[in-house]
Parts: C-alpha cells; sequence; structure tokens
C-alpha cells in the first residue's frame, strides 16, 4: 500500500514539473529580448499582465518579486529562462 501512495506521489511530482517545462521556450537572445521589451514597454514602465500576454508564456513565474508587474530586469531574466517569447 505504501508503495501504491510513493508512486502515485512520484507520477503526480513528475507530471507537474513536465507540464512547466513543457511551457518554456528557447531563451531568447539579449538583443531580441531589448527589442521585445522596447516594443512592449516603449517608454521603459512596468507592464501588466494583460500587455504581457503575448510575449509571456508564465506571468507569474516572470513576476518574481509578486508585485502584478514585470519591469525590464525581470523581462530580461524571463528571456535567459526561456519564459519569453519571440513570436
Amino acid at each position: 500500500m505504501k508503495l501504491t501512495i510513493l508512486t502515485c506521489a512520484a507520477l503526480l511530482i513528475g507530471a507537474t514539473t513536465g507540464a512547466q517545462a513543457a511551457d518554456k521556450v528557447a531563451p531568447v537572445d539579449d538583443a531580441t529580448c531589448q527589442a521585445l521589451w522596447t516594443t512592449v514597454s516603449p517608454n521603459g514602465a512596468t507592464i501588466s499582465k494583460d500587455k504581457a500576454v503575448p510575449y509571456i508564456v508564465d506571468f507569474t513565474m516572470v513576476d518574481t518579486d509578486s508585485d502584478g508587474t514585470i519591469d525590464a530586469d525581470e523581462f530580461k531574466a524571463g528571456c535567459q529562462a526561456g519564459l519569453v517569447k519571440a513570436k
């Protein structure tokens, strides 16, 4: 019984991890990332979820300080982590 429970738990954890990994895309190079940031935020201000939708794979993972917006540093980190799409 314990083995069955452990096996099920391991499968669930693996499925969750696999789903998160599947959401990632190829990392975006610095020049492309900067161009995308300028497109999304021409004035350099933070962006909200509605402006990020076509570019961000998972908003909550890029919004590392959980303030509901993404700044330039978070966006750049998202590019490097494969969480920003170059379209």
